[in-house]
């Protein structure tokens, strides 16, 4: 059963307001009821699951092992929650975030249907006023921006899309009535993520399928399955030690980590380490054969060949498998994907693949889509065309800091903050999962778990002290941006135009939008921030 808008009066009074109903949203209100705070999150959706709500495209699931990717702060929710499957899928993660708000009682301070527009801090009350689209407005001391990573699907920018005569989807708002390909001729633009998961569930129901790409992706296989009762049973055995490994490891996965160089073995060795992680089904997997194939060129050279040697092992059209294998960018430095069939599908005789860079698209037409090579007739178009990534919902929403300053004015040259969590001139303003914290470097469901645990002790060591006001130091702000860009530029990550940089996105800033320090050297950054009494902060009576 959806949560629906509490009684609430015009103007409420509470403690603290959360942007966002997903994973993050749900247990920083968890944490802020155990302050015995009030709180009230405010959703734009019309159910809680954030990304999980939204992403209900055909093949959605998860890259990160299931039995990994959920919440360990309670040890009876581990035990008694039991996933079906290694890779579990869009419908199985939200019955999860269903019954952990269910278990919590969560739902009852949950507003959904409802958009947060804009958010004014007055500097005399010390207090934000939230507006909201249904008109409301909710006063609170804090507020917590929850609101994902990638919320904010990219506008494709085509000419004549809203010409079209058919069917339109976005992989990122899809309907939640069933849709069918079936006896369809589909397109699919865009082969991120998404598309990698979609291309193969909708090729195998559609009549045509036509998938234009602009950049071919790195595509491992998920090698996913039933999960067995034994695995699982053995699995919770040792969750209270796995936990415990994943809160102090680099990313959020636990996994011995590599002490060679790729460049100091072999090609048998070499390669016979890519086979068995290829075969792993594990996102990370090739990463983690070797120490520096995010560092230097010629190591990540190998392992981006053994990929393109697996594509053309598969696709049994050579010029198609070229058009697939990437070329432009080193292996990794763009998020890689987990697919299934993915490559094989390009070997169906419904499928064909259209390469952008050559045959670029000049607009979309009433009955398709029209490239400089001819028209497509379509009944379908499904964009996957990604997200205005890490500062889209933030800026997405009008807040007003000190002096009448705007977030979009502080980050007009890119996102400013300290620790990722609060940026300087907005007091008691904080994000979780935001701009230049770790974040989609790692596993989030660990990330989260970090960040609102900061931000909860944080909230009390403020009300311990009879602290109004937190906000953040100019010179400290500044120093985390050098120190996030300094520790890009030890990697390949910035060879790579890539969401990760905003380069998706017209007119986006191009800066390095995570922390690549690893999530273990985050954590101590964080906690020896509050041991010193919030460094870099400004704490107000």
């Amino acid at each position: 059963m959806a949560a629906t808008p509490g009684p609430l009066p015009a103007a409420p009074a509470v403690d603290a307001v959360v942007v966002g109903a997903g994973l993050s949203g749900l247990y920083q209100l968890h944490r802020l009821r155990e302050l015995g705070l009030t709180a009230v999150v405010l959703e734009a959706g019309a159910d809680i699951g954030g990304t999980w709500y939204w992403n209900r495209y055909p093949g959605a699931r998860c890259d990160i092992e299931s039995m990994s990717y959920s919440y360990s702060f309670s040890p009876e929710l581990d035990q008694e929650w039991q996933w079906s499957e290694r890779y579990a899928s869009q419908p199985e993660i939200l019955r999860y975030i269903h019954h952990v708000a269910d278990r919590f009682d969560l739902r009852r301070d949950v507003m959904l249907r409802t958009r947060v527009s804009r958010a004014v801090y007055d500097g005399t009350s010390h207090l934000w006023r939230v507006r909201t689209d249904t008109g409301r407005t909710v006063t609170a001391r804090f507020v917590i921006l929850a609101t994902g990573c990638m919320s904010v699907p990219k506008d494709p920018g085509i000419p004549g899309a809203d010409s079209f005569t058919g069917t339109v989807h976005h992989t990122a708002r899809w309907p939640r009535e069933d849709v069918s390909f079936a006896g369809k001729r589909a397109a699919v633009i865009g082969t991120g993520c998404s598309g990698v998961q979609a291309i193969p569930v909708i090729a195998g129901e559609a009549a045509a399928l036509t998938v234009y790409q602009r950049t071919p992706a790195y595509v491992l296989p998920a090698r996913n399955r039933p999960l067995r009762a034994s695995e699982v049973a053995e699995f919770k055995a040792r969750y209270p030690e796995f936990r415990r490994a994943q809160r102090l490891s680099r990313g959020g996965t636990v996994f011995a980590p590599p002490t060679r160089s790729a460049l100091e073995a072999d090609e048998a060795e070499r390669t016979a380490a890519y086979e068995a992680a290829w075969d792993s089904g594990l996102l990370n997997g090739l990463l983690r054969t070797y120490t520096d194939i995010l560092t230097d060129e010629a190591a990540n050279e190998t392992v981006a060949e053994f990929v393109r040697s697996k594509i053309r092992s598969i696709v049994t059209d050579p010029a198609t498998a070229d058009l697939l294998s990437p070329r432009t960018f080193p292996f990794a430095t763009k998020r890689p994907c987990l697919g299934t069939d993915y490559y094989a599908t390009y070997n169906l005789p419904h499928v064909r693949l259209v390469d952008l860079r050559t045959t670029p698209i000049e607009t979309i037409t009433p009955r398709g889509i029209r490239t400089t090579q001819g028209e497509h007739v379509l009944d379908v178009i499904v964009f996957a065309t990604g997200f205005d990534a890490l500062t889209g919902s933030q800026l997405a929403i009008d807040i007003v800091g000190k002096g009448g300053v705007t977030l979009r004015e502080r980050w007009a040259a890119g996102p400013r903050n300290h620790l990722g969590l609060m940026s300087a001139g907005f007091p008691n303003l904080f994000t979780v999962l935001g701009p230049l914290s770790p974040s989609v470097l790692t596993n989030i469901a660990v990330s989260l778990e970090q960040q609102v645990e900061w931000i909860t002790r944080c909230i009390a060591h403020l009300l311990d002290n009879g602290l109004t006001e937190i906000d953040v130091s100019p010179e400290a702000e500044a120093d985390w941006g050098s120190r996030v860009a300094e520790l890009a530029a030890r990697t390949l990550y910035p060879a790579a135009d890539s969401w990760y940089t905003g380069a998706n996105v017209p007119g986006k800033p191009r800066v390095f939008l995570a922390y690549a320090g690893g999530l273990d050297q985050y954590r101590e950054e964080c906690d020896t921030v509050a041991r010193g009494g919030y460094t870099g902060f400004v704490l107000s009576p």
